[in-house]
């Protein structure tokens, strides 16, 4: 018996990194997955993994920078599985020649990162919080990041986006507590993912064969002395739409190996 036998959870973002981690935790906690991401092939890999292992999940390509794509993909989860119950706001983008300062920062970088990193959460809570409200109540988590609290240089779309997100957590909160639905936040640290190690080549240029070596040095600087895993985000997105945070709403919770209470985020130098 898994703790969310029976549930229903879209997760965007959710073939590779933290994503991918997050599809296969609800799975094996007996949830139904509908993966929502832009890559197909990684998707019906997800799929069929989860699938393998005895769980139930489906894909749906989405481009979270296309507003029609959220609504399309609560319809679709309502469509495969019969409803939602738990969102998990994953999805997120941090493009090579973002690092930029705001003045030499164009309008389409920012447009593209604010669309897919914040605009993409609100539709998808727009979309989906009628279909949990029909259903009894539900959650939704916002994957933020410790960027969303300290800054790393040279990120000012990237900061802005995952600040509003902590934003918009606490009032969907408010907004929708009495209706039995709860809004959290994930701020993730340095975590091993397609993203981050992106996010390492575009500060640095660390060609491929050194990425590992870069990875491993930012994980020494941690104070818990690891970087962190898919793995250790899923742990709580999980544990956070469970029963066993019932009392849990508008908060954020860090899951970083202590970097923020060390107060030294910004000088990893590392994307969440």
């Amino acid at each position: 018996m898994g703790i969310h036998d029976g549930k229903v959870v879209i997760v965007t973002g959710g073939a590779l990194g933290i994503g991918g981690g997050a599809s296969r935790a609800f799975a094996e906690e007996g949830a139904r997955v509908l993966v929502a991401d832009i890559d197909p092939d990684a998707g019906h890999q997800t799929v069929d993994e989860i699938t393998a292992a005895g769980g139930q999940a489906a894909f749906v390509q989405a481009d979270f920078s296309v507003p029609a794509d959220p609504r399309r993909v609560v319809e679709q989860s309502v469509t495969q599985f019969g409803g939602v119950d738990f969102v998990f706001n994953n999805v997120g983008i941090q493009p090579r020649n973002s690092y930029r300062n705001a003045e030499d920062t164009t309008e389409e970088i920012w447009d593209a990162i604010l669309s897919i990193n914040l605009k993409s959460y609100w539709l998808m809570a727009k979309y989906a919080i009628p279909v949990m409200r029909d259903r009894g109540g539900g959650v939704i988590v916002n994957n933020a990041s410790v960027q969303g609290q300290q800054s790393a240089p040279l990120v000012p779309a990237y900061a802005a986006s995952k600040g509003g997100v902590l934003s918009l957590t606490r009032q969907l909160a408010l907004d929708y507590a009495r209706q039995n639905i709860r809004v959290l936040a994930v701020c993730p640290g340095s975590i091993d993912t397609p993203l981050m190690r992106n996010a390492i080549s575009g500060e640095t240029g660390e060609e491929p064969g050194d990425m590992d070596a870069a990875v491993t040095d930012a994980g020494a600087r941690s104070p818990i002395g690891r970087i962190g895993t898919p793995a250790d985000i899923a742990n709580v997105v999980v544990f956070l739409c469970s029963d066993r945070a019932s009392f849990m709403t508008g908060e954020f919770v860090n899951v970083d190996g202590g970097v923020m209470a060390q107060g030294a985020w910004a000088d990893l130098g590392r994307a969440g």
